[in-house]
């Protein structure tokens, strides 16, 4: 039996309808932001990799006006080679406890440079040292780009997690997407909000 033409019709419009309501309601937002996440992620990785080819080039250059600064340069060293040897593992956007170990390192890196640009103001040559300039310019610019990715990547995760947590999101999370997890962002520990100490 073939449906009248009208009918026909009439079914064709409800499932454009249809289409369209479920296009527009956000169903597809939770992949979506999801792919966000993932993006700015590698784009934090990305510029930490930056960061960590940066330093011993940098400490290579220190080392040679500043022998004596030893502990200083060690610490670099070694905060350098934590980062660099971290296994990141694939579920670490979901890992709490892999995520912060991750940003243990990166923060005693960070920490570990700090230390070492405020050591440096004790040699006037080394800082006329056209290499070390060089290198200083790019680890400002490297920590500025740090900044930017980290601050996407927590408005994506921002985005992701109250997509799944509120209304509609919640019910295609429960529908569709219930494997999709909240995702872990950055936290800023209270001793990175210190400045670093250096005596002399």
């Amino acid at each position: 039996m073939q449906l009248p033409r009208f009918k026909t019709l009439g079914l064709a419009a409800a499932m454009t309808t249809l289409l369209m309501v479920l296009s527009g309601c956000g169903i597809n937002n939770i992949p979506t932001y999801d792919e966000a996440v993932k993006a700015s992620w590698s784009q934090v990785l990305n510029q930490y990799k930056r960061r960590a080819d940066l330093v011993p080039n940098l400490v290579s250059t220190v080392k040679g006006y500043a022998a004596q600064e030893k502990e200083v340069l060690t610490a670099v060293t070694e905060a350098r080679s934590r980062v660099t040897q971290t296994q990141v593992p694939a579920d670490i956007l979901t890992n709490p406890e892999a995520f912060q170990q991750f940003q243990q390192n990166q923060s005693a890196l960070s920490s570990a440079l700090s230390r070492l640009m405020v050591v440096v103001e004790r040699y006037p040559d080394l800082k006329s040292s056209q290499n070390f300039l060089t290198l200083q310019s790019q680890l400002e610019g490297t920590e500025n780009r740090i900044s930017v990715a980290r601050r996407d990547y927590i408005q994506a995760v921002q985005r992701y997690n109250t997509e799944i947590r509120t209304f509609p999101g919640r019910i295609w999370h429960a529908i569709l997407y219930s494997d999709a997890e909240l995702k872990e962002n950055f936290q800023i520990t209270e001793a990175e909000q210190q400045t670093p100490q250096v005596s002399f």
